[in-house]
């Protein structure tokens, strides 16, 4: 008998690795965005796992010949028994480190780049020529015009940098750039200034100025800082719109700018990574142009400013706006709408028909107008009690989490981090209540199922990580126990998920009010015998033996406010994948479902029932 696990090592003898190596803070909202670009990028085909190494230079922090003698020992010490097959630089500092120390570290590895400016790729072009990836530039000139269109009273231009090497490299662009696209408005450059004295000039400034800002690494007091931190500082004390060019400003108070996608970039970047760890020559890859920088605004800014609308590009992508009653209900309105037509259609040609055939539609309309009354009382009946039971608790985590994303916007802190990690459980969750609205109406139609070759295991994995939160307010121990082998099965895996926090639910219900050492619910799945079971097992007070019978029945509850349809459904969905479902009463219940184990034997897999 083995339980479920995967093997790591086999994982590792057929997987690619690819070397990422960022110029800057792990924690730098750029690289976070980036990151997730690239993920969501390389995830995308199970046939080629990659493995993704990351490291940081940590610029501007350190520097110098001595710190990349030292960086260079380090890598080629740590992944001395793991090469790369590919090596990806993002940023200007990264790339030109890599390029300079490529022959000592992986001399003949394939080098890909993103978010590198022109210029830099024009200065290493001698001795980068076998290099491919996304360049990026930001558009400085682009975001003060379109600002000084937006504000067409202001007659000053405030421009902020600090004073770290990358900081002073912007402002010697900007000073270039800026006078071209300022219209004779007086520029001034605040350069190499403290944070405190930032705060002090912009909050007495007013709308009659515009404030551009790329933010900066390290300010004139020597304080260390990342852009989107010190844009949000500035927009927050500033009475004058403050504009810039990274996306990542977006949601600080910044109203907007020409902005790329840190996103996208790192998504392009990674596509063409999986085409090089794939074994596609770098000479064959077409070359990414430019990145795009299509205008930015946050709505609440452009209210806040008086902006006038008109005077937005029609092809401006804008954050945090409400959309209008029929952005967010065309599609039901449509639907409605049909539906209104066809019954209309559908009345007109009954009575006509009805004329030409009044006697003998009497009968018949009697009856069919009974019998369509019963479908849809039954139907709808059971429907709308599937759907209350089973997106309940998504639902509820919905609420919360946006309970919880507006009370971090009503606070002072910096808290963007926690608000994207609440958005993604909002997503997640929403889409788990969608999913399970997807299935039941699949079910309930006699849809087949989804059929598709999953590990147990790894849906309990999933299952545990979604109950943990509920099991904790409860105050129950879930264990849940799995151990060397897949316990791999053919079927839907969302809903066996479904069965499995049923399952689970029902067993915390069970073991609510027992003492503090007794509420432990222990979920196991095993193969053996060609069969994966899968158990249930709660310390409760058990089922009567005379209920045991009827507890897998539809509306048939033990419990006071229960709807009598978990277990019901449960039944329904294991049933459907050929496999069958069972309760024991004794030191508590044990609920046992049992499902065919799926081993690719055979070229069709038995039909569900």
């Amino acid at each position: 008998m083995a339980l479920c696990v995967g093997s790591a090592a086999v994982l590792a003898a057929q997987s690619r690795n690819l070397l990422v190596l960022y110029s800057n803070n792990r924690l730098l909202p750029g690289i976070v965005a980036a990151d997730r670009g690239l993920r969501d990028a390389l995830a995308g085909d199970p046939a080629l796992p990659i493995r993704l190494f990351s490291e940081f230079l940590d610029t501007p922090e350190f520097g110098g010949e001595a710190y990349e003698r030292t960086i260079v020992a380090y890598l080629n010490s740590k992944y001395s028994d793991h090469r790369p097959q590919a090596l990806l630089a993002v940023s200007d500092a990264a790339f030109v480190f890599l390029v300079r120390h490529r022959r000592e570290l992986f001399p003949e590895v394939p080098l890909l780049y993103a978010s590198v400016a022109p210029e830099v790729l024009r200065e290493l072009a001698a001795s980068a020529q076998d290099v491919v990836g996304v360049p990026v530039r930001y558009d400085f000139a682009g975001t003060i015009e379109q600002a000084l269109r937006l504000h067409p009273k202001a007659h000053r231009l405030v421009i902020i940098t600090g004073t770290a090497p990358r900081d002073r490299g912007s402002e010697a662009r900007l000073r270039r750039e800026a006078p071209p696209v300022a219209g004779g408005r007086e520029i001034e450059f605040w350069a190499g200034l403290a944070t405190a004295t930032l705060l002090q000039r912009v909050a007495a400034l007013d709308d009659r100025t515009g404030v551009f800002t790329i933010g900066y690494y390290v300010d004139g007091a020597g304080a260390p800082s990342n852009p989107a931190e010190a844009a949000a500082r500035l927009a927050k004390a500033s009475r004058a719109p403050v504009y810039g060019p990274l996306d990542t400003f977006i949601g600080t108070g910044v109203v907007g700018g020409r902005m790329p996608s840190f996103e996208a970039v790192g998504r392009q970047a990674g596509m063409l990574a999986a085409k090089v760890l794939a074994g596609v020559p770098l000479a064959s890859i077409e070359r990414p142009a430019l990145a795009p920088t299509p205008l930015h605004v946050d709505w609440r800014q452009v209210r806040r400013f008086g902006i006038d609308e008109a005077a937005i590009p029609a092809d401006t992508i804008v954050h945090y706006r409400e959309p209008t009653f029929w952005e967010q209900y065309r599609l039901v309105a449509i639907v409605a709408t049909a539906i209104i037509l066809l019954q209309a259609g559908l009345i007109g040609a009954l009575l006509l028909e009805r004329r030409r055939r009044r006697t003998a539609e009497v009968v018949a309309q009697k009856h069919h107008g009974e019998l369509a009354h019963a479908s849809r009382l039954a139907v709808a009946g059971e429907l709308t009690a599937s759907i209350a039971h089973e997106i309940n608790q998504p639902l509820g985590a919905v609420q919360t989490s946006a309970d919880a994303a507006d009370f971090l916007l009503q606070s002072d802190d910096d808290r963007r981090d926690d608000l994207r990690r609440i958005v993604t459980r909002i997503r997640r969750d929403s889409a788990r209540a969608s999913d399970v609205i997807r299935k039941l109406r699949t079910l309930l139609a006699r849809h087949e199922p989804e059929r598709r070759s999953f590990d147990v295991g790894v849906a309990m994995k999933d299952v545990a990580m979604l109950m943990d939160a509920e099991a904790r307010r409860r105050r129950v121990t879930l264990d849940f126990r799995s151990g060397t082998s897949p316990c791999n099965v053919l079927g839907d895996q969302t809903q066996i998920q479904q069965v499995l926090i049923n399952l689970a639910l029902n067993a915390m219900d069970a073991a609510a009010d027992l003492e503090p050492d007794r509420r432990v619910v222990v979920i196991t799945a095993e193969e053996a015998g060609g069969r994966v079971r899968v158990t249930v097992r709660d310390r409760g007070k058990g089922i009567l033996p005379e209920d045991l019978p009827k507890i897998f029945e539809s509306f048939y509850s033990t419990k006071p406010h229960g709807m009598g349809l978990g277990l019901s459904i449960a039944r329904t969905i294991v049933e459907a994948h050929g496999g069958r479902i069972f309760a024991e009463s004794g030191e508590g219940v044990t609920l046992t479902f049992e499902l065919p184990a799926w081993t690719g034997a055979t070229l069709e897999p038995p039909s569900p029932v």
